[in-house]
């Protein structure tokens, strides 16, 4: 099935263009100042996105796919994620991991949501771990789980956390070193994504293990990195040093969280301290719990994260001066190189065809596009999950 974008504002890898873009069932198969189709035998579904901004669909790398949450007792369980809450907020690629809850929840089940949300029609794949050491795996060992499960892209871990299992340094390089080894013999990125607390420890454990090991920076990803003005500062160090980072779009004090640096100020703050832009990415934390505690450990509160904040933060971006053709980075092209999703997070020929429309006025978005096909449009959705 062929489709046509006309009359666009085309992000590609060299800017913002008008351009039109040809569709073949998932893949992007031409990027042109004008296409015609009239010569063409072939039925044709042609998209006007005239005032439209038409961008990389949105790649969001730390989702509770199965839910989250129960700090407050198993009432506090958020519940799994609907499919139409993602392509809702123009996510067309998905991460999804575990996250304090690893009795309750496991990696089995996280896989089978995983492999659920690509039938439903968009890219889903995990981490698997969780903030508990030892990791809970589907093989009984990370190592395994990474070189022989296609969908499992590395590991999850928790560190300055007091839910976290207080992993010594010695482990945490272990752990890396199997994600390391196991990455290279299948051709994966091999991320360890490092939960961060709210802990003065802030990255001193990965700083530790980066001296005591030869496991390149590359591999750890720390996140919630905006959680608080300390975390966020040595975060910006570790950046410097040539780690990535990842801002939590959901952990902002408009939104709650005490103590947090609002997201788009922290990625400015980033920036203006030398960091490259393509160190920087930003994840929703969707579906999962926000709790508060007390300062005696007690919780005092709890909210759910959704997905809007992600559009949100590129506007807050935009609104501070970093252009939409570089805020969009940290939600596309910079999360699919972190992922070595190497056929998206861009426009251009032989792509897969996972895009989004936003109108030029307001970034209000109207259109999702996964894998060439229509999945939510102007505020109505064209695909459900098989139980919505």
């Amino acid at each position: 099935m062929l489709k046509l974008i006309k009359n666009g504002t085309i992000l590609t890898p060299k800017g913002l263009i008008k351009a039109d873009i040809l569709i073949c069932n998932d893949k992007i198969i031409g990027i042109n100042s004008s296409i015609t189709t009239s010569n063409l035998k072939l039925p044709c579904e042609e998209l006007d996105a005239s005032n439209q901004f038409v961008l990389p669909g949105i790649i969001d790398q730390h989702v509770h796919l199965i839910g989250g949450g129960g700090e407050s007792g198993f009432s506090s369980r958020t519940p799994e994620v609907q499919v139409s809450k993602l392509v809702k907020a123009g996510i067309t690629s998905v991460l999804g991991l575990l996250g304090t809850d690893s009795a309750t929840r496991h990696v089995e089940s996280l896989y089978a949501k995983v492999k659920a949300l690509d039938e439903e029609g968009i890219s889903a794949y995990m981490v698997t771990g969780s903030y508990r050491v030892p990791s809970p795996t589907i093989t009984d060992s990370v190592y395994k789980d990474v070189v022989f499960i296609d969908k499992v892209l590395g590991c999850k871990i928790a560190i300055a956390d007091h839910r976290a299992s207080h992993l010594s340094v010695e482990e945490l390089i272990r752990i890396a070193s199997e994600v390391r080894v196991a990455s290279m013999l299948a051709n994966k990125p091999g991320i360890i994504v490092v939960h961060m607390g709210n802990s003065k420890e802030t990255l001193k454990r990965i700083d530790q293990a980066l001296e005591k090991s030869d496991i390149p920076i590359k591999h750890f990803l720390p996140t919630h990195v905006n959680r608080n003005d300390n975390l966020l500062n040595d975060a910006i160090k570790f950046a410097l040093k040539g780690g990535s980072i990842d801002l939590t779009s959901g952990v902002d004090p408009n939104l709650g969280a005490k103590g947090a640096v609002n997201p788009s100020k922290a990625i400015i703050q980033a920036l203006e301290a030398g960091v490259n832009l393509d160190q920087l990415t930003l994840s929703s934390d969707g579906n999962g719990s926000i709790p508060e505690f007390d300062d005696n450990g007690n919780m005092s509160g709890m909210g759910i994260a959704g997905f809007d904040s992600l559009l949100g933060t590129i506007r807050e971006l935009i609104a501070a001066g970093l252009p939409l053709e570089k805020s969009w980075n940290t939600v596309s092209s910079n999360v699919a190189s972190r992922l070595k999703l190497d056929d998206r997070g861009c426009l251009e020929i032989n792509q897969m065809a996972d895009l989004v429309f936003l109108n030029e006025a307001d970034l209000a978005l109207t259109l999702t596009m996964a894998k060439g096909k229509v999945l939510f449009k102007q505020n109505e959705y064209c695909v459900k999950g098989t139980f919505e």
